[in-house]
């Protein structure tokens, strides 16, 4: 596992408030350690983590809180995310570092390399999600 820090991901956090960046920081490091082989960057200005192209998870900075966002969560069957958007994606909102509940997130983030949904080619198949793990 890695613990090397992406020097845009750190950019992003660094430029928040003292308590998101916080938040941000141990997301951030939780997902890369759980997620190794993950690509991470910068996309659509948010810091996400990919496997084999397909987005898994990632965060952004909202009004009032840092939402933490996994493309297939609503196929994990936990009742700590709440459905977002008209896909598959799931999220938790944190206002508080210490809302971060790491046994949670380590077993969502465990589900999201075995649970995944084919955003990588939504567009290709004109809007058709499919499963592909």
């Amino acid at each position: 596992m890695t613990t090397e820090k992406h020097v845009d991901i750190q950019s992003y956090n660094d430029a928040l408030e003292q308590e998101d960046r916080t938040i941000c920081n141990i997301l951030a490091q939780e997902i890369t350690n759980n997620l190794p082989v993950a690509e991470r960057k910068i996309w659509h200005a948010h810091p996400v983590w990919f496997l084999d192209g397909n987005p898994i998870a990632g965060y952004s900075k909202l009004k009032g809180c840092v939402r933490l966002l996994f493309w297939s969560g609503q196929s994990f069957g936990e009742p700590g995310l709440a459905n977002e958007g008209s896909f598959k994606a799931a999220e938790v909102r944190y206002t508080s570092s210490n809302e971060i509940n790491i046994e949670d997130l380590r077993r969502w983030l465990e589900k999201s390399i075995h649970i995944q949904w084919d955003y990588k080619n939504l567009i290709k198949r004109k809007g058709k999600l499919e499963r592909l793990k």
